[in-house]
């Protein structure tokens, strides 16, 4: 949460009340650790509450008082009265207790205040997740459609010249094919009919030219969403396999791990 965000949460007022939770607690004095201009904040919302109750409050008249205490307190009120027959009370030390409700009312309010306002800052953020979430999908699908895409222009190139490297008895089913760019050299790889690599391994290709076996470069099958890819190009090559290697690669094909082969 940013610092304006925070502001606006009202965690500052109910802190300031002393009526916040004690998860709202910890929020809000980790978040003045890490924004110690805040504690400025935090004073001037303290004074404007107490500011705020002084402005707002109204002095009753005495008969209202009594009317209100013998409904809140009626047996102490009857007790009072026997006590003071006859007294006149004396209005300037009984007026704070006023000053105390008048300013309970006006808290209240400001709470109810504070309420709403969070309980709209909480839509506003559940909304942006959701709206987050939903372009993130977007995106995705924008990216796999260019990739299909992509895939479509090489596989229906009329230079393309397809491959099938078919399975070894290291694996049987497995299946890749090449498209071999006739005008360019350029070698394109359709890797979804391999198998998913294991942990720490990973699919490398090798072009056979001159018996020598040249690295064509890693094959991504993360997570199982395989699409064509471009390898290394070969000015000329007599066949081309795939071997399961370690994550990253080697030097040199381990030819117990072979699982497709073809020849041009």
């Amino acid at each position: 949460m940013s610092k304006e965000e925070f502001i606006s949460s009202g965690l500052l007022e109910l802190y300031a009340m002393r009526i916040s939770s004690p998860e709202e607690t910890q929020i809000v004095e980790e978040t003045l650790k890490q924004f110690p201009e805040l504690k400025q904040e935090l004073e001037d919302i303290e004074i404007s509450l107490e500011k705020y109750a002084r402005e707002n409050a109204i002095e009753p008249p005495v008969s209202a008082k009594e009317r209100l205490f013998s409904r809140v307190f009626p047996e102490e009120t009857k007790e009072e009265n026997k006590r003071v027959t006859g007294i006149q009370i004396n209005k300037k030390s009984e007026t704070p207790m006023f000053y105390k409700w008048i300013a309970a009312a006006s808290i209240i309010l400001l709470i109810g205040s504070i309420i709403v306002n969070y309980s709209y800052y909480e839509k506003y953020h559940d909304a942006k997740q959701e709206l987050l979430i939903a372009e993130q999908k977007i995106e995705q699908q924008q990216k796999s459609n260019l990739a299909m895409s992509r895939d479509m222009e090489i596989v229906t190139n009329k230079y393309a010249e397809p491959v099938v490297l078919k399975g070894t008895p290291k694996a049987p089913d497995a299946m890749a094919k090449i498209f071999w760019m006739k005008n360019t050299g350029d070698v394109y790889i359709n890797p979804t009919n391999l198998p998913q690599a294991p942990a720490g391994k990973q699919y490398q290709l090798w072009a056979i030219i001159d018996g020598t076996p040249v690295n064509g470069g890693m094959i991504v099958t993360e997570k199982g969403t395989y699409h064509i890819q471009k390898m290394k190009s070969f000015g000329k090559a007599q066949a081309f396999a795939i071997t399961l290697e370690k994550t990253g690669g080697s030097p040199t094909p381990t030819m117990s791990e072979m699982v497709v082969i073809a020849k041009m």
